[in-house]
């Protein structure tokens, strides 16, 4: 086995965590039909019903339903016409996360700081308001066409976010007892993991916390290697993960 835990720093001061992170906030998917893909992990997964945007709360090209299970929350969004970045995206991908969003104290410091590190911006420190608050987005790009984005919502007492309703439903299975995110993974080309790996420590202030060589995850036929970087406090993990040699095609 060839698996390897990193060791603590030894620093003569304790280190700055300049990307306070509180935890995933949500997690957004483009899906070809956002209300079954509701439906499915409302069934299958024990998730409620918790929020709803389209054109009825003044969002004209998409729709979206959001479900929530203890402090999971996952965001399903379909477009509602062919010309569109979101279906381009269903198109290229299939159904697939977009966005990767992180709960921050303060969104405009989360880009600030992340941009001056060489993060590539995908948007500006934005705020949207409603009668229940109001909430401040920032994000920036990741691998592929993935984003992270910075929520700050200390200011908000809504039932989701501004632009979204409540949505009841009479359907409300029982959970599944899922807690929360404790990790997702990113699945990156050939050579690419070490240069993703290098993107979290130099511009998120994470460390790599364990990693795993072809050895240790590989079947007869397909292998992996993949390293876990993790955030100061260890409340967001992703594992960088890319294909190595097999026999046949790696799963990633």
């Amino acid at each position: 086995m060839e698996t390897t835990i990193a060791a603590p720093k030894k620093t003569s001061a304790p280190e700055t965590d300049f990307l306070p992170l509180e935890g995933t906030d949500y997690v957004e998917f483009y899906v070809g039909n956002a209300k079954q893909a509701a439906h499915y992990y409302k069934t299958a997964f024990g998730f409620q019903s918790l929020a709803y945007a389209g054109p009825e709360t003044g969002q004209k090209d998409r729709v979206s339903y959001a479900i929530r299970q203890n402090k999971l929350t996952f965001v399903l969004t379909t477009p509602l016409r062919p010309d569109n970045p979101i279906a381009d995206h269903i198109y290229n991908h299939g159904d697939g996360v977009k966005y990767l969003a992180l709960k921050v104290q303060d969104a405009t410091s989360a880009w600030n700081e992340t941009t001056k590190r060489g993060g590539k911006s995908y948007m500006e420190p934005t705020t949207t308001k409603d009668a229940d608050g109001e909430v401040v987005m920032s994000g920036i790009h990741t691998y592929g066409e993935t984003v992270h984005l910075f929520i700050e919502r200390k200011n908000y007492n809504g039932v989701f976010m501004p632009g979204f309703r409540k949505w009841e439903s009479t359907y409300n299975p029982p959970d599944a007892c899922l807690q929360y995110v404790d990790h997702c993974v990113g699945n990156v080309g050939w050579n690419q993991m070490n240069p993703r790996v290098k993107f979290y420590e130099d511009v998120m202030g994470f460390r790599n916390i364990l990693s795993f060589d072809d050895k240790d995850i590989s079947t007869e036929y397909s292998a992996l290697m993949s390293k876990v970087m993790s955030n100061g406090n260890g409340f967001v993990k992703f594992p960088i993960n890319e294909p190595a040699e097999g026999k046949k095609k790696s799963q990633v």
